[in-house]
């Protein structure tokens, strides 16, 4: 009872994480395309109230909830797990490098384009694409 209560944290917390990794790059989209002052201050408000009111705490749900499965059925450390734990780590990384965005969009001393953010969002999608796949057919 207490794995499956761990599991379906693990699944809430991801499920809202996944919407921060999905729609802060998005904002950062629109973000480096605005020109004016007022909607660049709009961004830095939604960009920060995401990432750590929704993102933030969601991915600390998230692990811990994953490290209690893990703890409450150590069966589970196999091959499949560790290559998604690697993936894991790799969108811990993917949100502190938003974070470091949203911070230079704050100074206003941000330097990549559009198109760089376009292409930026897309990681979270590939970690998904291994992710999931792993964790259904494991």
């Amino acid at each position: 009872m207490i794995y499956l209560s761990c599991k379906a944290l693990h699944l809430i917390g991801a499920i809202s994480w996944y919407g921060c990794l999905f729609y802060l790059p998005r904002l950062f989209v629109y973000h480096a395309m605005t020109t004016d002052v007022i909607s660049k201050e709009r961004f830095i408000i939604m960009e920060h109230k995401l990432y750590s009111y929704i993102g933030t705490p969601s991915m600390i749900v998230t692990v811990i909830a994953g490290m209690g499965m893990i703890y409450f059925n150590p069966a589970i450390l196999s091959g499949w797990l560790w290559l998604k734990l690697f993936v894991v780590v790799g969108l811990i990384i993917f949100h502190y490098v938003c974070y470091l965005h949203m911070k230079s969009f704050k100074n206003n001393a941000n330097n990549k384009s559009h198109v760089f953010f376009r292409l930026f969002n897309e990681v979270p999608t590939l970690a998904l694409l291994i992710i999931v796949p792993l964790a259904v057919f494991r």
